[in-house]
């Protein structure tokens, strides 16, 4: 079978695995049978593969190491994670587990996020052992859990661990980076992720005083908490113009023609259609409030009251950020945060000149843009053990679909004919690189 039809079929099989992340680190994980299936496929074609848990049972972490031409040279770390985000098959025309490739695509939970990109990997991982190619330095494939969770049971948890495992790895491809957008009525650029805000996963409490909900009350948590949220969904933090959406608003200026005012960006990323709201969310920091939790009965004022909020900070701005939020939420509200700091490095280099070089094969005339993705991915782990991190699982898209909106979102897909151009771009990549 051809690394093309592979990847399909991986791509179909591992969404049918359900390895939905619930975010409970204490509990056993879902990952195991997806780890078991990858280091299945690696092991049929002769790989040497670690399989490793963290304490918490079912957390399947899978890695292999092809060696290269060149031992001098630093590996490259291709890693991609197997857990996903919940879903409701009731929302989905297609149930979410089902990996049901219709319509010229592979549909379910995970298709974008991120057991597509997995599928190439493993295509291509295959592909390179069957075949005997010795890439021009060594290749080390991760397949980790966890990572929708903080990566502390997977990504983590091995840096932490086991960081022999990754001995030698200089620089890292992962998920969120290599799809191409469509510039004007055809031109096609392909962005790299070369850097991702900061998270920061808060949590809120408001106290007041507890009693009978028919009587007056002036110092009622609930109220409290929702008078500052309220203000935390109206504040808009400053804007600041990092280097890589500079950089990216500056190449599709020049792509459309469409002038770019580095003063004023925001009226030019309004016209930049599906990708408008993926960029647009890297113009300054964020906060979302996503859950509220108060009260235990409807005649009865509680004490207490919480919310969480998923905050996302520009490099740099992680002090000046929890300053801004403290002021915007005011003195009824106790935060708590659990900060995890931007990635970022600079769009140059052999391995960027490879990826240029594998698109442009697959691609005559596509341009590579640099972007900072707005959310974050495993990347913040592997960065404590000094690995430089891309954003490159190579798809091309068809100009119509938001794919954005497809990241933990209703009736995910990803095109067949993208899966299988990513996979020839990565197979050009990874002998190159």
């Amino acid at each position: 079978m051809s690394p093309d039809d592979e990847v399909v079929t991986f791509a179909s099989e591992l969404i049918a695995i359900d390895t939905t992340n619930t975010a409970d680190a204490g509990g056993p994980g879902t990952e195991r049978p997806a780890a078991e299936y990858v280091a299945g496929k690696l092991a049929e074609v002769g790989y040497d593969v670690t399989y490793v848990e963290s304490g918490a049972r079912g957390r399947g972490n899978v890695i292999a190491r092809l060696a290269g031409a060149d031992p001098s040279r630093g590996a490259l770390l291709v890693h991609g994670h197997l857990d996903v985000v919940p879903a409701d098959a009731a929302d989905w025309a297609v149930h979410p587990f089902s990996g049901e490739v219709r319509d010229g695509y592979v549909w379910g939970r995970g298709a974008v996020d991120m057991k597509g990109a997995v599928a190439q990997t493993l295509a291509v991982a295959r592909q390179f052992k069957r075949d005997g190619v010795v890439p021009a330095r060594d290749l080390i494939f991760a397949y980790v859990a966890d990572e929708e969770a903080g990566g502390l049971n997977g990504a983590s948890w091995l840096v932490d661990h086991r960081p022999e495992l990754f001995e030698g790895a200089t620089e890292a491809i992962s998920e969120v980076g290599g799809f191409s957008v469509t510039v004007g009525d055809s031109a096609r650029a392909y962005l790299v992720e070369t850097a991702e805000k900061g998270t920061m996963w808060l949590r809120l409490h408001a106290r007041g005083t507890a009693g009978h909900g028919s009587l007056l009350h002036t110092d009622n948590a609930v109220a409290k908490l929702a008078a500052a949220v309220t203000r935390l969904d109206q504040h808009r933090f400053p804007l600041v113009l990092t280097g890589p959406v500079r950089d990216l608003l500056t190449g599709l200026s020049e792509m459309t023609g469409i002038p770019f005012d580095p003063d004023d960006p925001e009226p030019f990323v309004a016209r930049l259609g599906h990708l408008a709201r993926m960029v647009g969310a890297t113009l300054r920091d964020t906060a979302t409030v996503t859950m509220l939790e108060a009260g235990y009965k409807t005649n009865v004022v509680p004490s207490v009251a919480h919310a969480t909020v998923d905050a996302r900070m520009l490099p740099g701005r992680d002090e000046a950020f929890k300053e801004e939020l403290v002021k915007v939420l005011g003195p009824d509200v106790e935060p708590e945060w659990d900060t995890m700091p931007a990635v970022e490095t600079t769009f140059d280099g052999r391995l960027v000149d490879a990826m240029a070089a594998a698109i442009g094969a697959e691609d005559p005339g596509a341009r590579l843009l640099p972007y900072m993705l707005s959310a974050g991915t495993d990347a913040k782990s592997f960065r404590r053990l000094g690995i430089r991190h891309f954003g490159f699982a190579p798809l091309r898209l068809p100009p119509d679909l938001d794919f954005a909106s497809l990241f933990h979102g209703v009736d995910e897909r990803v095109p067949v004919d993208g899966l299988t151009f990513g996979t020839r771009v990565l197979a050009r990549l990874l002998t190159q690189a």
